[in-house]
């Protein structure tokens, strides 16, 4: 039996909805925002370059153990007070970030803003199918899948901008005032269900320290894995290990208490289970493509913050302005028919950038980029009301957790793939380089002498070992070059192959959804 149509909306929902939908911006925001500027954070911490890392790893960690938990805090505390205490702490943990006196500080500072972010993510999400009529459901959806989706692409645009014009602490100053207002308009005006204070005396504490444990250790040993080379390190075998075993008994405690902190048995819903594998494929795709981006172009073309922006924010325009004409396609297309379209052309794009070189310019990037910012949205929406649209509205606060872990856990998979074939991809190609390279060919003594000349004339002390050098410098770039166009051409194939699992995907309403059966 469908759910009861939501209450008729007025003003202070209106207000309540936009100050939550800011909240999503933000925390998604602060994943990346400090990417183009960890070398400055570096700096003003006195920490070595493997220890800044963990400026992201910290808030990845916290994020995604917590995501799924926010179903049942939803469930325990409302969504007004738990968004309200979410974007509180945020902010908190933000200025604390911004004034960090070391390494430590700052990683206790991130840790707990990324735990807080996460709670918001899937909260907002759950709201779609619980507050809005299905009239609105789609439209909301599209606002809220351009926050998603083009948060992580604005981070290191806007990070990079106030870093150069500002310093780094700006980076998690900007969060106060805009933070604070959340908390306000959250608590004041966010009507939407009341608290269960009765689950705080039920709280299934092995449950939640298995899911810690599982999420906590697997996502230490994604991020961590290429720098500690694998199971080569200890460290990484015991993390490794835990995750298994934790992942193990998490899934036998949540299937066989009444009332578990994560409900694993949303999955039975076919429609729910395939929207999370394609959610997981989206995950992939946006963070591993937002990763090879700027590694492209500062390792190959040499670009700084601000230049990098001015390429990434291509796929941001197209992706705002596709999304009217996917919210317009989604009352009018098969939702089959407008996923595989989005699936394919986001796959074009990502083939079309497998074919630089270094001489590729701005233009060259462009039709790729504008491919992949046209697709997105035609891809969120109806994976996003496959998922969460035909749920039971007690169902959907739970399912959202779950549906946004999956993303999340798409795109820590694909970076932790993508830095390992980066490793073992540049060293087998520049390998193969450096046997075409010998002292016989005619090209390469041509190349030889101008550069020893070159050097020479800038008064090297050794021009012949100089050039050799520079040789062995190109052959790197070169290697990292070919590298990097076949990950474009893997994702491709990723989202091409995707294609397959169009038989299970089942036709869904995009203008209508949180009251199944």
């Amino acid at each position: 039996m469908a759910s009861a149509e939501p209450k008729a909306l007025d003003l202070r929902d209106w207000l309540g909805f936009a100050a939550m939908a800011v909240g999503v911006f933000m925390a998604i925001l602060d994943i990346q925002i400090v990417a183009s500027s960890l070398q400055q954070i570096q700096a003003g911490l006195s920490a070595t370059r493997d220890e800044i890392a963990w400026v992201t790893t910290s808030y990845l960690i916290a994020e995604v153990v917590v995501i799924p938990l926010s179903g049942w805090l939803a469930r325990a505390l409302s969504t007004r007070y738990l968004f309200a205490i979410a974007s509180m702490g945020f902010t908190l943990m933000s200025g604390l970030c911004a004034f960090a006196w070391s390494l430590p500080s700052m990683v206790v500072f991130r840790t707990f803003q990324g735990a807080f972010g996460g709670v918001m993510i899937p909260t907002v999400f759950s709201v779609i199918y619980t507050m809005f009529p299905p009239r609105l459901q789609t439209p909301i959806t599209v606002v809220l899948g351009l926050i998603v989706t083009l948060a992580p692409t604005t981070g290191p645009v806007l990070g990079g901008y106030l870093t150069e014009v500002l310093s780094w602490h700006a980076l998690f100053l900007v969060n106060l005032v805009p933070g604070f207002l959340i908390g306000l308009l959250t608590l004041f005006f966010v009507r939407v269900d009341k608290p269960d204070w009765s689950l705080l005396r039920r709280i299934d504490f092995l449950g939640a320290i298995l899911v810690i444990l599982f999420l906590g250790s697997l996502q230490y040993v994604l991020e961590e894995g290429v720098r500690e080379e694998w199971f080569d390190s200890r460290e990484i075998s015991f993390f490794a290990v835990l995750a298994v075993i934790s992942g193990i008994l998490m899934v036998i405690r949540e299937l066989s208490i009444a009332e578990p902190i994560v409900d694993l048995r949303a999955f039975r819903d076919r429609n729910f289970a395939v929207g999370c594998v394609y959610s997981f494929i989206l995950g992939t795709g946006i963070y591993t493509v937002l990763y090879l981006m700027p590694m492209y172009l500062s390792g190959v073309k040499g670009l700084n913050s601000l230049q990098i922006g001015q390429y990434l924010i291509v796929t941001g325009t197209f992706q705002f302005f596709s999304a009217f004409c996917a919210g317009i396609a989604a009352r009018r297309m098969d939702s089959r028919l407008m996923l595989a379209l989005g699936l394919a052309v986001y796959g074009t794009g990502a083939w079309l950038n497998g074919d630089m070189s270094y001489e590729s310019g701005f233009g060259d990037f462009f039709l790729p980029q504008a491919l992949r910012g046209i697709s997105m949205m035609f891809i969120f929406l109806p994976i996003n009301a496959l998922a969460l649209g035909t749920l039971p509205s007690h169902e959907v606060k739970n399912a959202s957790g779950l549906y946004n872990l999956m993303r999340n856990l798409g795109g820590a998979i694909g970076l932790a793939t993508a830095n390992t074939l980066i490793v073992q991809w540049q060293k087998q190609h520049y390998a193969n380089l450096r046997e075409s390279i010998t002292g016989g060919s005619y090209q390469t003594l041509q190349t030889l002498r101008y550069l020893t000349a070159n050097a020479a004339r800038h008064m090297s002390p050794d021009p012949g070992l100089t050039a050799w050098s520079q040789i062995s410098d190109l052959l790197w770039r070169e290697a990292y070059v070919m590298t990097s166009n076949e990950l474009f051409k893997l994702m491709s194939l990723l989202f091409l192959g995707a294609l397959l699992l169009m038989p299970l995907v089942r036709k869904v309403s995009m203008g209508g959804g949180g009251g199944g059966h």
